[in-house]
């Protein structure tokens, strides 16, 4: 009986079990086949025609290249906020470290309506903003801001954890045998948060592919200019054209899975190279 127990560390664990798959698959795995059963049954060509149209070609890039830049974005902001936050102790640290969590809490509808209201040529930005001719709302810039707004939490709960984490001792030592700040930073820190800040990087990517509430209301929605994936996927099937949401759908969860997929490599293959140097 001993023996039977030692097997299964939490209580109830074949209850716990059944019922997380159960859920898993209610939720996601089942939603996925019907997309995967969808997109199978209308053939490659129609498939190709679908996912290879102008507009879709153009919702590609608008997606894609916001994407990239908000990710870039983050992850430059978000590496510093995590940095002030560990390594700083301030007035007012406790509420900065709940307002990274804001865009989480908030519903991306509402997120994009206070955007819109920002950047408004009477907002507290635009005001300053278009007198100098840099107009966000309606354009990719607008995009870029509200993905960027929607996704820097993943950078910053990503590197925070692994960052407080970090022997202070070893840079202690570092700077006791001569190294200069960027030398402890580049050589003790920075390959420790690496995996960390490229997973956080690509949570950031993979939200801003499919992110929709924030972008609608700041986008204009223009096709060919400011119209994104998810934005053409609700199209689709407000028309009731769900082969065609199905097609554009599969193409977002391919990119998503393979930038997981690479992230994943790239962090165990960083992970043992630490391992390695610290043997």
């Amino acid at each position: 009986m001993a023996q039977y127990r030692s097997k299964h560390l939490l209580p109830g664990f074949g209850l716990s079990m059944g019922i997380s798959l159960f859920y898993l698959t209610l939720i996601i795995l089942l939603p996925l086949a019907a997309m995967l059963l969808k997109v199978a049954g209308m053939g490659f060509p129609e498939f190709w025609r679908i996912i290879s149209s102008n507009r879709a070609l153009a919702a590609y890039r608008v997606t894609f290249s916001s994407a990239f830049i908000a990710t870039i974005i983050n992850g430059v902001v978000g590496l510093l906020l995590a940095w002030v936050l560990t390594r700083y102790r301030f007035l007012g640290r406790r509420i900065l470290d709940a307002l990274v969590d804001l865009p989480f809490a908030l519903p991306t509808a509402v997120a994009g309506l206070v955007l819109v209201t920002l950047f408004a040529d009477t907002g507290w930005y635009g005001q300053f903003l278009e007198p100098n001719g840099i107009k966000i709302n309606y354009t990719q810039l607008g995009i870029i801001a509200a993905m960027t707004f929607t996704s820097i939490p993943f950078v910053v709960r990503a590197v925070q954890p692994v960052l407080e984490e970090v022997d202070v001792d070893f840079e202690n030592v570092a700077k006791t045998l001569g190294a200069t700040r960027w030398q402890v930073f580049t050589r003790i820190i920075w390959p420790t948060i690496l995996p960390a800040f490229i997973g956080g990087c690509v949570l950031s990517f993979a939200r801003s592919l499919g992110e929709f509430g924030a972008v609608v209301f700041i986008a204009g929605n223009l096709p060919g200019l400011t119209e994104i994936v998810s934005l053409l996927i609700f199209i689709r099937l407000d028309e009731y054209n769900y082969e065609g949401a199905a097609a554009l759908a599969f193409v977002l969860l391919v990119v998503a899975f393979l930038t997981l997929v690479a992230t994943n490599l790239l962090a165990a293959w960083q992970v043992r190279y630490v391992e390695r140097q610290t043997a």
